[in-house]
């Protein structure tokens, strides 16, 4: 049996006839068997519409899409083993919760019994044991998804897809959500593939991100590679916020970005580049003010023109020579106030060279 779970070979998508743009443009992807890969980016990148391809709910334009190594391209819905979460939840109203949860094996033919059995089955996995009977009306949002999640386990799919989830919920409940549908996954070995535009869910799930841009796939790899090495300046801002800098790399493999220095993850080839920071990588020194922060090596002079204080950490927008830079610190002891003057200095995390 094959070990990749889902694979996309040059497939592409357009709406309309031939003279309209295509919306997924020609992109390989692999989503491993019994692994979680989140399909990420902005709105209109061909996310959604690559999932709802796997789905079966539409067709590729051109390419072959396999699932379990089974060349799938011109199935329906019916004719593959995939199940989908959607967004809305699209729950019956007039249907109990066992009932919903039973309704695609009921279709099926499988007898009220059986049935039953392995919706309750379903519901004990997501936490919804003693449910059964009541309405969707009579449960709250989080619950809601759980009976979304259950009517799709209950199938017993090959590959189970979630569009924008957690989207409906309230921050704290989305976090305990994401946990929920990350541990069931890793606990029932799922094939997942996962649609979102939030950054720091995908980050938070993954064991794969593939990032789009406009119908075409700008990187693909762990959670981890694409925060701390991306490969352009678009993955760089959308995985998290960075603000992006000229400079320079000298013969000796040495990025030069105004006063500071420091060697690259990887080995860049001499000349003009673009660094990525992230705002947790800078440090913070204060400086007294009689003593002005010029003057310093490898450090970047700064004066405080905001702060605002979010109790476990401070955001800090500092004027410096390189322009305004957004500082998030830990540092919460420290009484900055507007006009204090500061060094800032580099940490090893949260800074990448990039490509244009």
């Amino acid at each position: 049996m094959s070990s990749i779970g889902i694979e996309f070979r040059q497939v592409t998508k357009r709406y309309g006839d031939a003279r309209s743009p295509l919306v997924v443009k020609g992109i390989d992807l692999q989503v491993p068997k019994g692994s979680l890969t989140t399909i990420l980016g902005p709105s209109g990148c061909g996310k959604t519409t690559s999932l709802r391809m796997i789905a079966g709910l539409e067709s590729p334009t051109s390419g072959t899409l396999l699932i379990d190594g089974q060349d799938v391209t011109t199935l329906g819905p019916a004719e593959r083993n995939v199940s989908m979460v959607f967004q809305s939840y699209a729950l019956f109203p007039h249907m109990n919760v066992v009932e919903n949860v039973g309704y695609g094996l009921s279709v099926q033919g499988l007898s009220r019994d059986t049935t039953a059995q392995r919706a309750r089955a379903a519901m004990e996995l997501v936490g919804l044991a003693g449910f059964e009977q009541r309405l969707p009306s009579e449960l709250s949002g989080g619950q809601q998804q759980r009976v979304a999640v259950a009517r799709s386990l209950v199938l017993e799919p090959s590959v189970l897809l979630f569009d924008e989830p957690l989207s409906n919920l309230d921050a704290r409940l989305r976090r305990s959500m994401r946990e929920e549908i990350r541990a069931l996954q890793q606990r029932l070995k799922l094939t997942v593939a996962y649609v979102t535009h939030d950054q720091s869910e995908a980050l938070a799930v993954s064991d794969q991100i593939i990032v789009m841009d406009a119908g075409l796939i700008a990187q693909a790899g762990t959670p981890r590679q694409l925060y701390e090495q991306p490969a352009t300046e678009f993955v760089a801002g959308f995985m998290g916020e960075a603000l992006r800098f000229e400079a320079v790399v000298d013969d000796a493999g040495q990025v030069h970005l105004g006063p500071l220095r420091f060697a690259p993850r990887r080995p860049v080839a001499p000349g003009p580049v673009r660094v990525a920071v992230r705002p947790e990588a800078w440090q913070v020194e204060a400086v007294p003010a009689a003593s002005g922060a010029q003057g310093e090596a490898g450090a970047l002079p700064g004066t405080l023109r905001k702060m605002a204080y979010l109790g476990s950490f401070l955001e800090l927008t500092v004027d410096t020579p390189l322009g305004e830079v957004f500082v998030v610190s830990l540092g919460v002891d420290h009484a900055w106030q507007s006009g204090d003057v500061m060094r800032l200095r580099l940490g090893s995390h949260g800074v990448s060279v990039v490509a244009g």
